[in-house]
C-alpha cells in the first residue's frame, strides 16, 4: 500500500483548537497593556500601586476567552449565537469576578456614589459608560479576531 492511498484516522481535537484560537487575542493585548502599566508606574511615576489590579487580567483573561470559546463551540450547533454576540457576553461575567476578586484584595472599595481607590474616586457613571464601552470592544474582538481565528483553524 502506497503512503497516498493509507487513510490515517485523525482527531482533530476541535475543543484544544478553540482554547487556544480563544486566549489568541487577549495573548497579545496584554502584552500592550503591560508596557503602558510600566511606562505609568515606573517612568511617570504614578503614585497609585495598580500592580495588584493588573495581576487579575493578566492570569486569568487568556484562559477564560479560550474557555468561552470552547462553551461557544459546544453550544453553537443549538444556539446559533454569533460569535461576536456571544463575546459581548464575556464581560458580564468577568466584570463581577473582577469586582469581587478586587474587593477582597482591598484593591478599591464599593461607595455610595462610585467606586473608591486609594488615590481617586470614580463614580458609577463612568463605570456604567466604561462597562458599555468593553461590551463593544469585546463584539468587535470577537466577531473579528477570534472569528477569524477560529474560521482559520477550521472549528467555525
Amino acid at each position: 500500500m502506497r503512503p497516498a492511498e493509507r487513510k490515517i484516522a485523525m482527531n482533530p481535537h476541535p475543543y484544544l483548537r478553540a482554547f487556544l484560537a480563544g486566549a489568541f487575542a487577549p495573548t497579545l493585548i496584554l502584552p500592550l497593556f503591560l508596557t503602558v502599566f510600566i511606562v505609568v508606574r515606573l517612568v511617570l511615576q504614578f503614585p497609585v500601586p495598580i500592580e495588584r489590579a493588573l495581576v487579575f487580567p493578566m492570569a486569568l483573561v487568556p484562559s477564560l476567552f479560550g474557555l468561552w470559546n470552547m462553551f461557544w463551540l459546544a453550544s453553537h450547533a443549538r444556539t446559533n449565537l454569533p460569535i461576536g454576540f456571544h463575546g459581548a457576553l464575556l464581560p458580564l461575567f468577568i466584570a463581577p469576578l473582577g469586582g469581587l476578586v478586587g474587593s477582597c484584595l482591598g484593591v478599591f472599595a464599593f461607595g455610595s456614589s462610585g467606586i473608591n481607590l486609594q488615590a481617586f474616586h470614580i463614580p458609577y457613571a463612568f463605570i456604567a459608560f466604561g462597562f458599555a464601552c468593553a461590551l463593544a470592544a469585546y463584539y468587535l474582538v470577537w466577531k473579528y479576531v477570534v472569528g477569524f481565528v477560529n474560521r482559520t483553524l477550521g472549528i467555525a
